[in-house]
This record gives structure tokens, C-alpha cells and sequence, in this order.
């Protein structure tokens, strides 16, 4: 099967596969902070690391500046948390479309922690919280130069909290935390094994 883009056959395909065939991706559970004091807290499954010296992570508001794309830059900062099976409903449930600025942790059940070094707060539930400073704002445009309503969100972290609990002989151990991960459509992976392969000599270490 080949098809142009915007001339799917909706018969053979009703659900565009875009979203299927880019996947597993990482689940962003963002938090920020208004500079009015508003909270939001909201998964983004259009995020990812951008670089590791320094550490970048970045996150797509899909389809206009949502609220945790515009808290995040008018604060300067955001917070990236780690989404696990275990708080799978509480992610879950952080996506519904509340009045703007109504409070995300407080409609999920969940704990806000205070950061360190940026305001918004983190999930105190959450095994992994990355603190970050954003870096570049970026308002993605398509190939006719058109803005489609997609905003990148890049920040350096700057501060992270991990739960010993699931560190193991140095590392962070994913298979005791089980982060999900977003497939398309409405489904999920969770990451519960991993194997090693060494990279071809000279190719360095991720």
C-alpha cells in the first residue's frame, strides 16, 4: 500500500497509521506554573530527549498552544515527568479537557512536590522528574511555509529527582518502573524487559 499524504484511502484505513507507525514514543507528563499562579498538568506523547550535553527534552503542543505550552513560555520553565503503568489512570485522566487553568493534580488525586529550582511542581508519585529551563520556543511550519498550530517546547534540564527505589547498581532501572509509552489510536506499551546490544566499536554509548 502507498498513498500521498491527505489521500488516504478512508475506507482501507479510517484511523491515520501516522501516530501508529512513529512509536513506541515516550509520554512527557508535563507540569508548569503560570506566572499568575496557575497550574497545569497535562501528557504530551509528541516528546522526546533532544541532546545529553546538555540534557534536552522537548515537547509538541499538537494543534495550538495548549496550557502547558503556554505556562512553559511565559514561566521560562517546565517540568517533564516520568508516566508508569502504575499511575496509568492518573496520566489518564490529567488529559481531560478541564476549564483552563483548573488543576490537573488536584482532578487526578495526585501529590504536587516542590522543585528545586524551577516553580511549577512535579508529580510526587512519579519515580523520575526532570526540572527544566526552556531554551527555544519553535513554531513549526509545514513545506509551504504555513503554520499548522504545532509549538515545540525545548528545555535544558537543569535539576533531576529520581526515587532510589528504583535505582539499581547505579542505574535507573526501567523494568522496575515501567514507563508507558504511546502506540496510536488509543493504545499503549509499557516497557517491562530490555536486552543489550553493544554498538559496533568506535560508535560510542547512548
Amino acid at each position: 500500500m502507498f498513498y500521498e499524504t491527505g489521500r488516504r484511502d478512508k475506507a482501507a484505513l479510517p484511523h491515520d497509521p501516522f501516530k501508529a507507525i512513529v512509536a513506541p514514543r515516550p509520554i512527557g507528563w508535563i507540569s508548569t506554573r503560570a506566572l499568575d499562579g496557575r497550574i497545569n498538568l497535562a501528557p504530551y506523547s509528541f516528546f522526546n530527549g533532544f541532546g545529553s550535553a546538555p540534557p534536552i527534552v522537548g515537547f509538541s503542543s499538537d494543534g495550538g498552544a495548549k496550557d502547558s505550552a503556554a505556562f512553559a513560555r511565559e514561566s521560562g520553565e517546565f517540568v517533564a515527568n516520568l508516566a508508569t503503568l502504575a499511575l496509568r489512570d492518573a496520566m489518564n485522566a490529567t488529559s481531560a479537557p478541564l476549564p483552563r487553568g483548573e488543576n490537573e493534580f488536584l482532578h487526578a488525586g495526585l501529590t504536587m512536590a516542590a522543585c528545586r529550582l524551577v516553580a511549577a511542581p512535579r508529580v510526587k508519585e512519579s519515580p523520575a522528574s526532570l526540572e527544566c529551563k526552556v531554551v527555544e520556543v519553535v513554531e513549526i511550519r509545514d513545506r509551504s511555509g504555513a503554520r499548522p498550530g504545532h509549538v515545540l517546547i525545548l528545555g535544558e534540564v537543569v535539576g533531576f529527582h529520581i526515587d532510589d527505589a528504583f535505582i539499581r547498581d547505579g542505574r535507573f532501572d526501567v523494568t522496575l518502573a515501567k514507563p508507558l509509552a504511546r502506540c496510536g489510536y488509543q493504545d499503549y506499551s509499557v516497557v517491562e524487559s530490555v536486552f543489550s546490544l553493544a554498538r559496533p566499536k568506535g560508535g560510542g554509548d547512548a
